[in-house]
């Protein structure tokens, strides 16, 4: 936007006897993209602006055309007429770019090059010395509050704990900015997002996945209770749930001749015997232990099924399938998808996070300590 303001293109443009301040025409963006580089080709160049569009960065002028338009049509960028929608999220990134500027700026500052575990890491603090630099200049009034900016900045990515096993706290622990704001990047890389999936609405997580044609008496798996009470969980496969809710799935579709079972209420009641909260896992010496898991989907999926929200838990195991092969037990917590923390997200995102994630799939979970 910035760029496109330098070069003129951004300006106020009359059409049909009316001004529109700070707006583009389509077709020259697109001409400018092409010969910027930004973009390859023209086709590449619209699809660019179209994901501008649906996320909300650019609209028309007008709001007539909800799609982006090689053409003589005038759009704008949210931010220049201020519809640009401020979510919490956006506010987070924000301010976590802002930090980063000032902290980088300063010629005494306190992100360093430090070691640990003989592995060194770039832009590192601790997270005591975050604190101390957050009250000092202003930024926050208490130490409190300083810890929460700080919790916000790691459960949206932009910081991280070195090796990814501690959330924020005020101490000695050591953190990197995860992500380098300064860093020049391309509009491309927009269209390597993965899109997320629609979740169906059956009362089973979508990974939960069996096997496509069952031995007769064994169409069920085990989910064990911490009591060790036996509960019957009824056998769900990815592309039964995605047929009864009137979604497709390419990869993992059933022949014709499969006959889909209703799909039956999974174990209602937690396998947890109390909840536990995210403060309590993550507090220094509390009873868990860390584990990861290496899950190599076969052509059914994963095998389990999670279930709560902040944080979620492992709510049953299939006996046979790849997930229990990689030590999956129930009653774990799972702390990281594919090196994504989780511990904040409900099962439905981290579900989407699953499914739209590689045939690998690397999951750190918590367990108790007997």
């Amino acid at each position: 936007r910035l760029r496109l303001h330098d070069g003129k293109l951004i300006k106020d443009r009359r059409f049909h006897l009316r001004t529109y301040p700070n707006c583009f025409v389509a077709k020259e963006l697109t001409d400018w993209l092409v010969e910027h580089k930004e973009a390859p080709d023209r086709e590449t160049a619209i699809r660019l602006m179209q994901k501008l569009m649906d996320h909300y960065i650019i609209h028309h002028v007008c709001d007539e055309h909800s799609d982006y338009k090689d053409a003589k049509l005038l759009y704008r960028f949210r931010k220049d007429d201020g519809t640009f929608p401020l979510s919490k999220d956006v506010k987070v990134f924000l301010r976590g770019q802002s930090l980063y500027e000032k902290l980088v700026s300063v010629e005494e500052s306190i992100l360093k090059v430090r070691e640990e575990n003989s592995v060194k890491y770039q832009r590192t603090f601790l997270g005591s010395e975050m604190i101390d630099w957050l009250i000092q200049e202003g930024e926050v009034e208490n130490r409190q509050e300083a810890v929460e900016l700080g919790r916000a900045l790691l459960e949206h990515g932009i910081i991280q704990h070195v090796s990814n096993r501690h959330h924020f706290f005020d101490s000695d622990i050591l953190y990197h900015f995860w992500i380098n704001f300064r860093r020049r990047r391309r509009l491309t890389e927009l269209l390597n997002e993965n899109s997320a999936r629609a979740l169906s609405e059956s009362p089973d997580s979508p990974f939960c996945l069996r096997k496509l044609n069952p031995e007769p008496g064994n169409s069920s798996f085990l989910s064990v209770q911490t009591n060790k009470e036996i509960k019957v969980v009824s056998a769900v496969r990815r592309s039964s749930i995605t047929s009864l809710s009137g979604n497709s799935n390419t990869y993992f579709s059933a022949p014709p001749t499969l006959v889909f079972p209703p799909v039956a209420e999974c174990n209602p009641k937690s396998v947890l015997k109390r909840p536990v909260t995210t403060e309590e896992l993550l507090s220094p010496g509390a009873p868990y232990v860390k584990k990861t898991l290496t899950i190599v989907g076969d052509a059914v999926g994963w095998g389990f099924v999670v279930r709560g929200g902040r944080p979620c838990h492992i709510q049953a195991v299939d006996p046979g399938g790849p997930a229990a092969a990689a030590g999956m037990k129930v009653c774990q917590f799972v702390f990281s998808v594919n090196g994504v923390y989780v511990l904040h997200l409900d099962y439905q995102t981290i579900s989407s996070l699953i499914m739209t994630g590689p045939r690998t799939l690397v999951m750190e979970v918590m367990e108790a300590i007997e």
